[in-house]
């Protein structure tokens, strides 16, 4: 079969994403009806971008651009050749370049596929002096390999099938998990919890029976210590090896950096506590890993580690904190292991546990399905985009 080169301007329309208002953070822009999409949406995106975590303002829309769903957000900035489709109407930056495909010449989601095999190419064509960047002209340059329509639609229907399946795990997972968040909200913030009609509550608003108490009453901690750069290595070798906030994004950890020196360790199911900034995202290990100075090691006394997951998260949010909402560049271990949370009675504790440990295992057992069906896709990517897999 023969396969044509063009550029991405000879598929669709290309431009960059707009956002002409200076400075950039200025708070009348946001929180309005427009979907603000950011390279970090794109980055944690599917197939599809299906969320987003801001949205635009009358006046932010009037210095930007909405773009049509199925337009193709490629991050030129920050995390480099991410791709993303939307699936509603939204804004975006100019760190993003939008692709709208030409329906006669091209199906978007080949587009996209091309881009998830080349990611890796990309970022060495933006590897600059100052700041990786991958400007328009760039990415004009580069050459796509374009069977006809008809073929690139037999290639996405094979590739988009695991797509779906990963998608439909994802729309399980976040559904189970605020079950669960909404349950700890009921009994440990609305203070709804089973038998609270005959439980008597301080003026403080603290149940009779519960303590505010520090974090080194309730877990054991051990603050990360990075070994040496010449004990890294990106090739498997040694341990995983984490210490800060880039290797966060999901509930578990994705390995990305080994080390052979174990400085300090996490077990396996320990919470990773962030303490450099943004102080206070949590993550968690399904196996030992090494942390370096940004982390710590989190695991409840009494191996309620569920609830203690589900605790921190309710007291530490993603862009801030330690106390009062205010954005920590660091924490010390003092700071951090005198943080007081306020806490059930262990009888309570472990009812809760009883109701989440399963959901955290159905969490569990549909995110490795899901690293199956990516590692089976992947697999297939590169055969399918050359041609040498004829379907």
């Amino acid at each position: 079969m023969n396969w044509n080169t063009c550029r991405l301007d000879e598929l669709g329309q290309v431009s960059r994403g707009r956002s002409r208002n200076r400075p950039r953070n200025a708070p009348h822009l946001y929180g309005g009806n427009y979907p603000f999409i950011q390279t970090g949406d794109i980055k944690h995106a599917g197939l599809y971008i299906t969320n987003h975590t801001q949205t635009y303002s009358e006046a932010g829309l009037a210095q930007s651009k909405l773009w049509p769903t199925n337009t193709l957000c490629i991050t030129i900035a920050a995390n480099i050749a991410d791709t993303a489709i939307l699936s509603y109407e939204a804004c975006f930056p100019d760190s993003v370049i939008g692709f709208i495909a030409d329906e006669q010449k091209c199906d978007v989601r080949f587009i996209k596929y091309f881009f998830d095999l080349m990611q890796a190419r990309f970022k060495q064509i933006a590897q600059g002096a100052a700041q990786d960047n991958l400007s328009q002209k760039k990415l004009l340059s580069i050459e796509i390999p374009t069977p006809s329509l008809g073929y690139q639609r037999k290639i996405v229907e094979v590739l988009s099938a695991y797509d779906d399946l990963i998608a439909n795990n994802e729309r399980q997972i976040a559904l189970l998990e605020e079950s669960i968040h909404l349950l700890y909200r009921e009994w440990f913030v609305h203070l709804r919890f089973p038998g609270h009609e005959s439980v008597a509550v301080s003026a403080e608003g603290v149940p009779d029976g519960w303590q505010k108490l520090p974090i080194h009453e309730l877990c054991n901690v051990i603050m990360g210590q990075s070994p040496k750069s010449e004990f890294y290595n990106f090739d498997g070798m040694g341990l995983p090896f984490h210490q800060g906030v880039k290797d966060f994004g999901g509930r578990y950890v994705k390995h990305q950096t080994y080390c052979t020196k174990p400085n300090r360790l996490a077990q396996s199911n320990d919470i990773l506590f962030s303490v450099r900034a943004p102080v206070g995202r949590i993550n968690l290990t399904n196996e030992q890993v090494i942390i370096g100075r940004g982390l710590a090691a989190m695991r409840n006394k009494h191996e309620a580690q569920s609830f203690q997951y589900y605790q921190l998260q309710s007291n530490f949010f993603k862009e801030d904190m330690i106390g009062g909402g205010a954005i920590f560049t660091s924490v010390t271990k003092k700071q951090l292991l005198d943080f007081r949370m306020l806490t059930p009675n262990l009888e309570l504790i472990q009812e809760f546990e009883r109701r989440s440990v399963p959901v955290d295992k159905q969490i569990k057992n549909l995110i490795y399905q899901n690293l199956h069906l990516q590692n089976a896709r992947d697999q297939l990517l590169p055969r399918l985009m050359s041609g040498r897999l004829e379907i």
